[in-house]
């Protein structure tokens, strides 16, 4: 009777540890959309560059009409916020990181977008 017992202690909490592994896991596709202000081509190449140099980027299109990028990241390699420290490093604001007053300069004429 101990013995039945103890094996079903076991099996319970090793499917409890195991529900909570699967909770932990994060998308190696994961999608997200962040506003990203510029103005022409030559600011979409240099958004999705930025974006493409964090490690774990799969996919980014910069829209200028939207003003918005399009990603796909492995979540388990890096965050929305790492792409956008990269995005705002490059010159331009997005919606969870602003670029520094430096870095904003450095733009081109054509590529400087009027800040909030």
């Amino acid at each position: 009777m101990k013995k039945l017992i103890m094996v079903l202690l076991v099996t319970l909490f090793g499917m409890a540890v195991q529900a909570q592994d699967k909770e932990v896991k994060k998308s190696k596709n994961a999608k997200y959309e962040v506003a990203v202000n510029g103005n022409c081509d030559m600011c979409k190449k240099r958004i999705e560059k930025a974006a493409f140099s964090v490690k774990g980027v799969k996919s980014a299109e910069w829209h200028a009409d939207h003003q918005d990028l399009h990603l796909i990241i492995d979540e388990n390699k890096c965050s929305v916020d790492d792409v956008c420290k990269a995005v705002a490093q490059a010159g331009h604001d997005t919606e969870k990181v602003k670029a520094t007053e430096e870095d904003y300069n450095k733009l081109h004429t054509c590529c400087m977008y009027e800040r909030l």
